[in-house]
């Protein structure tokens, strides 16, 4: 299948999808006010630009995300990375991961709000534990699966030092693997930002949650589809950037 037919029925999907939810909401065998319809969406968007709301929803999201996101990838690769490497550190840290791993992001929220009060500071850390441990553990598995013969390579052709072996052979080696993990937190991250902003916090969570309390779920669905758009387009940036770097595999 080529890339124009598998794009067009996409797009099929899509408007098949689309117009299934206008028919069933428009048929009434949902209360109106349970399952709004697609096409009142629109009008949902219109008036939250017209009242500044929607813009300061996404611009306070998209800050938390951005510190969030940068704080767990840094932290998530690094400690990853060590831990590959260093068989001692990997054996003094694995026992703590194996505990703290399990631990959903949710579950630390009691925490955020005593150590950052209910503030950005607190979202942002939420954010970055569920991102930290996706680029953990892929950055992990990506370098303890670099070609062991391109290593000794390396030592033959005097790149036997640390520094020259981590950024010349290891981390080259281990970048698709470390990119995947890298587009997985993204999506992650924006899962975690509704649940960091359900308990107070600006953004798009918190308005879905004050909508919801209002019975306004045409607004509940505008953010929904805010947030599915903007993950759409950090994803298909990211896929650009991805595919630049990795040219050297074609």
């Amino acid at each position: 299948m080529n890339t124009r037919t598998s794009l067009s029925l996409s797009a099929l999907g899509v408007v098949a999808f689309l117009l299934g939810w206008e028919a069933v909401a428009r048929s009434g065998v949902v209360p109106a006010g349970l399952l709004p319809s697609p096409s009142a969406v629109p009008t949902a968007f219109l008036a939250e630009v017209q009242r500044g709301i929607w813009q300061k929803m996404v611009v306070a999201s998209l800050s938390h995300y951005a510190v969030g996101l940068a704080l767990g990838t840094f932290l998530g690769v690094a400690f990853g990375t060590a831990a590959a490497l260093w068989r001692v550190w990997d054996a003094f840290q694995s026992w703590v991961v194996r505990m703290l791993r399990p631990i959903p992001a949710i579950a630390w929220i009691p925490f955020a709000i005593i150590w950052f009060g209910v503030s950005e500071g607190a979202a942002s850390f939420l954010i970055a534990l569920t991102v930290f441990w996706i680029n953990y553990y892929a950055s992990y598995s990506a370098v303890r699966g670099v070609d062991k013969d391109l290593i000794e390579l390396g030592h033959a052709f005097g790149q036997g030092g640390l520094i020259p072996r981590l950024f010349k052979i290891i981390l080259p080696g281990a970048l698709p693997g470390i990119l995947s993990g890298l587009r997985a937190g993204l999506g992650q991250g924006w899962m975690t930002v509704v649940a960091a902003e359900l308990f107070g916090i600006s953004g798009l969570g918190m308005r879905m949650m004050e909508a919801s309390g209002l019975l306004a779920t045409n607004i509940v669905v505008l953010y929904m589809v805010t947030i599915a758009l903007l993950y759409g387009v950090s994803d298909f940036l990211f896929m650009q950037v991805q595919a630049r770097v990795l040219s050297w595999q074609r």
